[in-house]
């Protein structure tokens, strides 16, 4: 039987260079071709695993966006975790941290905003000795809701991950009618890793 996965191989997993060409290809009218960044930061590395995230058109990666902390801690329970998001108080302060690693370095708790309602629980599905599935969905009744610029946004999250593969369902959704406006719309994107980090 195969163990229960730790933070080591969720870093493993989820750390990296991912990229959505083929679907963009297929689908150009519904997915934009993108670059995605995960990368470890040396926070919550008391009882957690966190990752700084953003990614960038691919005709334009000198413009990334969507700057985001996850903090993901293993929870009771066999292979179950808690992914907490975070917002980071001036994004562009670490706009391009993704390719230039090196900005996170001046990376502190207080540089961070919790987002309360943006919480998402994982399980794990093994799928072969040392192979897993990481699930991570929304909790029931909870919306992720934050200020930006004098706006509120909402978001709807989640993911899945295998050791080759990313798939994000995170999208933009309008607090009035409830309706996606940007991204999974469609379904979600599927991002192959390019490069491991």
């Amino acid at each position: 039987m195969s163990s229960s996965p730790n933070l080591n191989v969720l870093a493993n997993y989820l750390a990296g260079e991912f990229e959505n060409k083929e679907q963009a290809m297929t689908e150009p009218a519904w997915y934009v071709n993108l670059l995605m960044w995960q990368r470890t930061v040396s926070l919550f590395q008391e009882d957690s695993l966190a990752l700084f995230a953003e990614q960038a058109n691919i005709l334009n990666l000198e413009q990334p966006y969507r700057q985001r902390l996850l903090r993901i801690t293993p929870m009771s329970g066999d292979g179950c975790f808690k992914v907490q998001y975070y917002m980071f108080k001036d994004p562009t302060a670490w706009r391009g941290a993704g390719r230039d690693d090196t900005l996170l370095n001046a990376l502190t708790p207080d540089k961070l905003d919790l987002l309360p309602g943006c919480v998402l629980m994982m399980n794990t599905v093994n799928l072969a000795q040392n192979q897993y599935k990481f699930i991570a969905k929304p909790l029931p009744d909870t919306r992720c809701k934050f200020n930006y610029a004098g706006n509120t946004i909402e978001v709807s999250l989640g993911f899945e991950a295998t050791q080759k593969e990313f798939v994000s369902y995170d999208k933009g959704i309008d607090s009035a009618t409830g309706k996606a406006t940007w991204g999974a719309i469609m379904g979600p994107y599927r991002y192959t890793k390019l490069q491991q980090f």
